[in-house]
């Protein structure tokens, strides 16, 4: 698969995690290897010097005052006779003071305690730019007046050990490294076979490049694993989605066309006869009827622009619905008076909401609006806010008149763009439209019902703050 600008790409990322992971492991076990092997050999080699320190130790007897040393030339020969892996050895009394043997043998660590006689030690030192092991024996012997010490020391080297070592690392690693390589071939073949689904799915997705967004079908695969399955389904739900919403704009341009080319044509034609008209009253007449087809075209596009505004990202702020309620009808209640309609306000003095204030504002003056174009002169309308009792608590604010109402096959179309149930002027069938959107943007539902004797209630139900 292509890398993308934001990294390696996937093949590219699970070789590595699942590759790196072995390398690692096999160069921690090489040295882990080497290590237990290198401890074997040592564990070996301590086990020799001691013995032949001690035989050493035995062999060096004391003769009065003096010592006698029992070494035969051919042991010493056989000791010395390898020098590349040859065992050195050191007689010497009082310790340090060289009687038998090489003079170049290391001296012992600083010891925090005082070695006691006849306990044997081991240590690491350097002889001749070589590591060597030596065991190192003190005996006392002399009379009981005059006491003395004797230190046999006993090396052999380690580079025979060590090859020993890496050679044992090297017959056990080369297996593993085969092994090791020819499991990171089957991991690539099996990543590049795991990951033909996605190469599939980019394929597929890369047909479609260039198509018109009503006309992309959904991804069809057949064979593939479960989470590929899953993300041609994530990726058809968004195409659905998206012709959905390509079609309701084609369909609200088409209708928005069509409700703005009526009153435009009524617009030229009544300009036209007014601009023919010679009688002052009849050019009167005709100018009122352009004034009234401007404010409908006005109140269109008003309209409109609310109904795309409700489509824009929402920022979500703490607000008082009841204040926001009251606020609307006040700012309505000139109108009403105008009208002869009783407008008022009851219900909660307080209603924490979470939403945008300039949208849930629109959302309430089209109810009020439409309920003061179709009531009639008499009639009421209350704007109502309350917090629902049972659970789920829900903020509610509703709109109620006592007008005409509805029929019931005409509640069915209210939410619909662009229908009217009266041609009523100042009107242009938006209004509750614009109203769903905006509740549903913030997770809310809106609601139609018939009022007995007679009426209409319009109820929004929405999340607490």
């Amino acid at each position: 698969m292509t890398p993308g600008p934001a990294g390696l790409s996937l093949k590219r990322l699970l070789l590595l995690w699942l590759l790196l992971p072995q390398v690692l492991l096999w160069l921690v076990g090489g040295a882990l290897a080497y290590r237990i092997a290198l401890s074997y050999a040592e564990s070996t080699i301590d086990q020799a010097l001691t013995q032949t320190v001690r035989s050493l130790a035995r062999q060096v007897k004391p003769m009065g005052s003096g010592l006698l040393v029992d070494f035969p030339r051919a042991a010493q020969d056989i000791l010395e006779q390898d020098p590349s892996d040859r065992v050195r050895y050191m007689v010497s009394s009082p310790p340090g003071q060289f009687v038998l043997g090489n003079r170049s043998m290391p001296p012992p660590p600083s010891w925090p305690d005082t070695l006691p006689p006849g306990e044997a030690r081991v240590y690491n030192a350097e002889l001749d730019g070589q590591p060597v092991r030596v065991a190192l024996l003190e005996v006392n012997y002399g009379e009981t007046g005059a006491p003395q010490r004797l230190r046999v020391q006993v090396a052999k080297s380690m580079t025979v050990q060590h090859r020993i070592a890496r050679e044992l690392v090297a017959d056990m690693l080369l297996p593993l490294l085969l092994t090791g390589s020819l499991l990171g071939v089957l991991i690539t073949a099996g990543i590049t076979r795991g990951l033909l689904p996605l190469k599939k799915l980019e394929a597929s997705l890369g047909d479609r490049t260039g198509r018109t967004l009503s006309t992309l079908a959904p991804i069809e695969l057949t064979q593939a694993p479960q989470e590929v399955h899953s993300l041609a389904g994530a990726v058809n739900q968004l195409l659905a989605a998206v012709q959905r919403s390509v079609r309701q704009e084609k369909r609200f341009l088409s209708d928005a066309a069509h409700q703005l080319r009526t009153p435009l044509a009524g617009l030229i034609g009544q300009t036209e006869l007014a601009l023919r008209e010679t009688d002052p009253a009849a050019l009167q007449d005709r100018l009122q009827k352009v004034h009234a087809g401007a404010l409908r075209s006005a109140h269109l596009v008003h309209q409109m622009l609310s109904l795309a505004r409700t489509e824009a990202d929402i920022n979500f702020a703490p607000l008082d619905g009841a204040a926001l309620a009251r606020e609307v009808a006040r700012e309505n209640t000139p109108r009403a008076l105008t009208l002869g309609i009783d407008l008022g306000y009851e219900g909660a003095d307080a209603l924490p909401l979470l939403g945008e204030k300039l949208l849930l504002r629109e959302a309430l003056s089209n109810l009020i609006d439409n309920a003061l174009n179709y009531t009639g002169r008499g009639s009421t309308v209350t704007l109502r806010s309350y917090t629902t009792t049972t659970l789920p608590v829900q903020a509610v604010i509703e709109v109620e008149d006592n007008g005409p109402g509805l029929a019931d096959d005409e509640l069915a179309h209210v939410f619909e763009r662009f229908w009217r149930a009266s041609e009523a002027s100042g009107g242009c069938g938006l209004g509750l439209a614009i109203v769903e959107g905006i509740v549903q943007r913030h997770g809310g539902a809106v609601q139609v019902e018939r009022v007995a004797p007679q009426g209409l209630l319009v109820r929004i139900t929405l999340p607490p703050g």
